[in-house]
C-alpha cells in the first residue's frame, strides 16, 4: 500500500541527507565540471528551496561531504572513480570540503565527513546519527545519481530506512542516464517525488 507523502516524510521521523553538496563537487571550480554544471542547473537550486522549508517544519538536516588528506593516506585507491578530480583539494577545512553557500547551512544542521568509500551510509556515522535522531525516512538529495546517491539509497533500504528521492533535487551525468537510473532502479527502492511536492507536504505541517 502506498503511504501518502505527508505521512512518509513526516518531520518527526524524517531527515534530509545532502550528498556531496560541497565546493569540490558542485562548486564553480569543481573537479568534475560536467557534473557540477548539471547539479547547478536544477538540483542545487531546488535543494536551496527545500532546506528552509524542511527546517521550519522540524525536519532534521544532515550534510555528508567527502574529504581526503593531501597525501591520500587512508583513502581508497581501488577504483577508477577515486582518481577522477583528484587534483582538487578536499582536505579538511579546505574550500573543497565547505558546503556551497546555496545550502545556507544553519547551526541546527549536522555535518558528517567521509574519508573512504562511495557513499555516506558506509563511510560515516550516518546510520547511528539518524537512529539517534529517531529518523526512519531519508530524503536523499545531491550528487551523484551515477554512484553516491544510488549507493545511499541502496544502503539505506538495506538498513531498513524508507527513502524519498525528489528527482529534481538530485543530479547525474549525462542527464538522460540519471533519469533512466531513477525511473528503472531507484523507483523500485524509493518513493520518487518532486521538490514542490515535498514543500507542499511540509508547509502543511
Amino acid at each position: 500500500m502506498r503511504i501518502p507523502l505527508a505521512e512518509l516524510a513526516a518531520p518527526a521521523h524524517t531527515a534530509v541527507v545532502t550528498q556531496e553538496c560541497q565546493g569540490a563537487i558542485v562548486g564553480p571550480n569543481a573537479g568534475m565540471g560536467a557534473l557540477a554544471a548539471e547539479a547547478r542547473r536544477e538540483a542545487l537550486p531546488n535543494i536551496a528551496r527545500l532546506l528552509p522549508v524542511a527546517r521550519r517544519a522540524g525536519v532534521s538536516i544532515v550534510h555528508c561531504v567527502v574529504c581526503r588528506r593531501p597525501d591520500g593516506r587512508g583513502a581508497n585507491h581501488n577504483a577508477k572513480i577515486f582518481a577522477i578530480g583528484s587534483g582538487v583539494d578536499i582536505a579538511p577545512g579546505s574550500a573543497g570540503t565547505a558546503l556551497v553557500p546555496e545550502l545556507d547551512a544553519q547551526p541546527s544542521d549536522l555535518v558528517l565527513h567521509r574519508w573512504h568509500g562511495i557513499g555516506p551510509m558506509g563511510g560515516t556515522d550516518l546510520d547511528a546519527v539518524l537512529r539517534n535522531l529517531g529518523v526512519s525516512t531519508i530524503v536523499a538529495v545531491g550528487v551523484s545519481v551515477n554512484v553516491a546517491i544510488t549507493n545511499l539509497v541502496m544502503d539505506a533500504v538495506n538498513a531498513a530506512y524508507r527513502v524519498v528521492v525528489p528527482r529534481d533535487a538530485v543530479a547525474g551525468v549525462p542527464a538522460d542516464y540519471a533519469t533512466a537510473v531513477i525511473d528503472n532502479s531507484l523507483a523500485l527502492l524509493a518513493t520518487i517525488t518532486s521538490t514542490e511536492d515535498l514543500i507542499t507536504a511540509w508547509d502543511r505541517t
